[in-house]
């Protein structure tokens, strides 16, 4: 897809979040999460030099419009502490389909000057039910990408299936592309099960297809405990 239909998908999120905070009615509602994990996986690379991960977020729905901010540790071999996002989206349902048309920024503290971590990530995505459990599609595009001076987007299919009232497993598998090389495919298969309703376990199997681009982008299992409320 080309920079102006993104442009145009970018617009449109605008656009509905615009409206759907114009006609948010149900009072607002806090909720919080922290939680561990092994290590920081995003999109199948360790940001944390594959050392353990503690993160925690704070989010405020009204009706079909979110906003949030989340943030954990993170390690690339520099000054940068820590990675600080702040995001917000609206949910509109389309027939049987949930859409969630959003903005993220990724913020880094310590990130030495000029390294050009910090950027913007527009989101276009939906799910929609699958007996059970659900089948969802994204696409994430970013004008100026991680540590990149040029676009970068990732696209992403996932589903979701509960197995039991405490267990239920997901898969995602995703491909990054940037303007340049860096291009790879990454995927996951896990399984979660919740210890009781504010308490979960996941264990997941994380992996790409570049093993040759570095040891943060290895195989790997990742065990991570949440706890929401």
């Amino acid at each position: 897809m080309t920079k102006f239909a993104f442009r145009l998908l970018a617009a449109a999120g605008v656009l509905a979040l615009s409206a759907g905070m114009a006609q948010a009615q149900d009072a607002p509602k806090l909720s919080y999460n922290v939680g561990v994990a092994s290590d920081y996986v995003f999109r199948g690379v360790s940001q944390t030099d594959e050392n353990p991960q503690v993160f925690g977020g704070v989010d405020l729905t009204a009706g079909k419009v979110y906003a949030g901010t989340w943030a954990s540790n993170v390690d690339f071999g520099d000054d940068t502490d820590a990675e600080i996002d702040l995001y917000a989206g609206f949910k509109p349902t389309l027939g049987p389909a949930t859409l969630d048309l959003g903005v993220i920024y990724y913020g880094y503290v310590g990130a030495p000057s000029g390294a050009g971590y910090a950027n913007t990530e527009f989101k276009v995505a939906g799910s929609v039910p699958a007996g059970k459990g659900s089948l969802g599609a994204a696409v994430f595009y970013s004008p100026d990408s991680f540590g990149a001076a040029d676009e970068a987007t990732y696209y992403e299919v996932n589903g979701g299936y509960p197995v039991t009232g405490k267990w239920s497993v997901s898969g995602a598998l995703g491909r990054q592309t940037y303007k340049g090389s860096g291009d790879y495919t990454t995927w996951n298969l896990g399984a979660a099960y919740a210890i009781n309703d504010k308490l979960a376990l996941d264990l997941r199997y994380v992996d790409t297809d570049q093993h040759d681009f570095g040891k943060l982008y290895d195989s790997r299992a990742v065990a991570t405990l949440k706890a929401s409320f």
